[in-house]
C-alpha cells in the first residue's frame, strides 16, 4: 500500500496513484460499499490533491471545507455536496484513513471507539442487566459519542459534564450510520446524554479516562460549606439538605459570586420575582432557604447582618386550610385496582398499602430499608423527619404485600433500600417525589378521576377516618408521629357534621 505521506513531486500522476491505491484498499476492506461511497472518497482525495493538503493532515475541519467548496473537480458536481449522505460517506472514508494510519491522530486523543473499549462496555451493560432496548440505545450512543469525540480530536482529560452536554445538543454530521428520520428535540438529547454518561462512567472505571475528571457541574464551595453547616450546626437530615441545595440552586446566581456585593434589592427580587406557576408553599420554601442561607453567610462573616431584614415575610395562616381526603370506600377501590401480574404492579401495591393502612409519609417509604422490617415482631422501624427511629405495627395485609414484593418482584441487588426501580440497573428512587408519581400512575390505571393527587392524601384520609371513629387528637398525633399538637388540630375541621352540632347560630338569624 502507498505510504501515508502525500508529496507532489510527480504532479497529477502521483496524486492519481495515491487516489487509486487508497480507494482500492478502502473497497477491499469494505466490499459492500456503494458506487456513491466510492465516488465520495475519490472526490475528497481529488479536492485534497488540488489544494496540496497532505493526506496525513486530513481531519473533520477538512471535511467541512470540502463540503463548502465551489466544486470544479472535473467529473464531480457541486450538487453532490448538497447531499448529506454524500458528506457522511466522506466522513466514513476519513474514518477508514484514520484506522489504517494514513491520517495521523494526536497522541493525547484516546480512541474511545476501538473494539476493546466498546466490547468491554457491551459486557458491562450486560452485567448491569439492561433490557434489549436500553442496551441497544446505550451501545448506539457510545459509538456515536466515540466518533464525535474523535472527529473533534478531544483528549480524554477534557471529557466532563460540559462536553457531554455539547454532544447531547450537537447538530449531528458524524460519519456513522444513523437514522435518517427527524430526531425528536428533547428525547433524542436525553438519549445521547444517558448513553454518553454511561460510556464515560465505564471508561473512568477502566482507567481510560482520568478518575479526577468530574462528571457533575462544578460545585460552589459556599453550597458545600452550607450543607456541612446544616448537618453539623442545625442537625438537618440528608433529605432536608438535598431539598435546600436544590432550592438554593434555582436562584443562587442572582446573589452573585461575591458575597460582599449582595444587595437588599437582589434578596427581595428572589422572593418577589417568581413565576405565577409557583405555589404559596413553594414561595415559603424559597423564603425559608434564603433566610437560612443568609444566616449561614452572616455567621461566616461573608455578608451584612442587615440583609436578613430585606427578606419579605411569607403570609402563612396556620390551620387555615382543610386537608383533602378520599372516602374510605374509594381508598379500598384504589387498593383493589392494584394488580399483581407484573413486578411494577406488585411493587406499587405494596407502596399503596403502606400509605393507605399506616398513613406513612412518602419519605418514610423512600428511606425504608430491609433491616427496618422486623418480621418476627411484625413492625417497621421508621425514621421520618427525625434522626430517631420509631417502631410501628405492621398490619397483616401490608406485611403480605411487602413479602410478596421482596420475594417475587424485587431485584436481587446490593442496595439495602426496599423499593427499587424495576428497570436495570435497579437503583433506589432518587427522592420521595417519585412515590407521588407512583400514586398518580396507580390512580390513572384505576380509572378513578377527580381525586386529590399526591401521596399525603392517604395520610389525611386515614387520620380523618380515625377522628370520625372517635379517636382523640392526641392518639391521632401519636400515630402520625406529630411533634406538635397544633399540627394534629387541623383534622378537627374535617368532620363538618360534628362542627355543625357545636356551632352557635349567627346573631339575628332566624331559620
Amino acid at each position: 500500500m502507498t505510504s501515508p505521506s502525500n508529496s507532489h513531486p510527480g504532479g497529477a500522476a502521483a496524486g492519481a496513484v495515491v487516489d487509486q491505491s487508497l480507494v482500492t484498499g478502502y473497497l477491499a476492506d469494505n466490499p459492500n460499499l456503494s458506487a456513491g461511497a466510492l465516488s465520495a472518497a475519490r472526490h475528497f482525495l481529488k479536492w485534497a490533491d488540488d489544494r496540496r493538503v497532505a493526506i496525513k493532515d486530513l481531519d473533520a475541519a477538512a471535511v467541512g471545507s470540502f463540503a463548502r467548496h465551489r466544486c470544479r473537480c472535473g467529473r464531480y458536481s457541486a450538487a453532490q455536496l448538497r447531499d448529506p449522505s454524500y458528506i457522511t460517506d466522506v466522513r466514513r472514508f476519513l474514518r477508514y484513513l484514520e484506522d489504517t494510519g494514513h491520517v495521523a491522530i494526536p497522541d493525547e486523543v484516546t480512541r474511545l471507539g476501538c473494539g476493546s473499549h466498546l466490547a468491554g462496555f457491551s459486557a458491562w451493560l450486560a452485567g448491569q442487566g439492561y433490557g434489549k432496548v436500553t442496551y441497544n440505545s446505550r451501545m448506539s450512543q457510545a459509538r456515536h459519542f466515540a466518533e464525535w469525540a474523535l472527529q473533534r480530536r478531544i483528549p480524554a482529560s477534557h471529557m466532563d459534564h460540559d462536553l457531554i452536554e455539547q454532544f447531547a445538543h450537537h447538530d449531528c454530521q458524524c460519519g456513522i450510520k444513523t437514522k435518517r428520520g427527524k430526531r425528536v428535540e428533547g428525547t433524542g438529547n436525553k438519549d445521547r446524554r444517558r448513553g454518553a454518561r454511561a460510556f464515560v462512567c465505564f471508561l473512568r472505571e477502566e482507567g481510560v479516562i482520568p478518575v479526577a475528571v468530574s462528571m457533575e457541574l462544578p460545585a460552589d464551595l459556599r453550597v458545600a460549606d452550607f450543607a456541612t453547616w446544616l448537618r453539623r450546626e442545625r442537625g438537618a437530615t440528608s433529605e432536608t439538605i438535598r431539598r435546600y441545595q436544590h432550592e438554593l440552586g434555582r436562584w443562587q446566581t442572582k446573589l452573585g459570586s461575591e458575597p460582599q456585593g449582595i444587595t437588599a434589592e437582589a434578596v427581595r427580587s428572589i422572593v418577589l420575582d417568581q413565576g405565577e406557576d409557583r405555589s404559596r408553599s413553594s414561595v415559603r420554601m424559597t423564603i425559608t432557604v434564603l433566610r437560612t442561607f443568609l444566616r449561614f453567610m452572616i455567621g461566616e462573616g461573608l455578608c451584612a447582618p442587615s440583609l436578613l431584614l430585606a427578606v419579605p415575610s411569607g403570609v402563612r395562616r396556620r390551620l387555615s386550610t382543610v386537608p383533602k381526603t378520599i372516602p374510605a370506600s374509594t381508598i379500598e377501590e384504589i387498593v383493589a385496582s392494584c394488580g399483581t401480574g407484573t413486578a411494577v404492579e406488585v411493587r406499587d401495591r405494596a407502596i399503596i398499602l403502606l400509605l393507605a393502612r399506616m398513613a406513612l409519609r412518602a419519605g418514610d417509604i423512600w428511606q425504608l430499608r430491609l433491616r427496618d422490617i422486623d418480621w418476627r415482631a411484625s413492625r417497621l422501624r421508621l425514621h421520618g423527619k427525625s434522626r430517631r427511629g420509631v417502631f410501628m405495627p405492621l398490619p397483616q395485609d401490608v406485611g403480605d404485600a411487602l413479602l410478596a414484593y421482596i420475594e417475587d418482584a424485587r431485584p436481587v441487588v446490593a442496595s439495602d433500600r426496599v423499593f427499587l426501580r424495576v428497570h436495570s440497573p435497579f437503583t433506589p428512587f432518587r427522592s420521595s417525589a417519585e412515590i407521588a408519581g407512583i400514586v398518580s400512575r396507580v390512580l390513572s390505571r384505576s380509572g378513578l378521576v377527580g381525586l386529590p393527587t399526591g401521596s399525603h392524601v392517604f395520610r389525611h384520609s386515614l387520620a380523618s377516618a380515625w377522628l370520625r371513629d372517635g379517636a382523640e387528637l392526641d392518639q391521632i398525633g401519636a400515630a402520625l408521629r406529630h411533634t406538635s399538637r397544633d399540627t394534629t388540630a387541623i383534622y378537627a375541621k374535617v368532620d363538618v357534621d360534628m362542627l355543625g352540632a357545636v356551632a352557635q347560630p349567627w346573631p339575628g338569624y332566624s331559620a
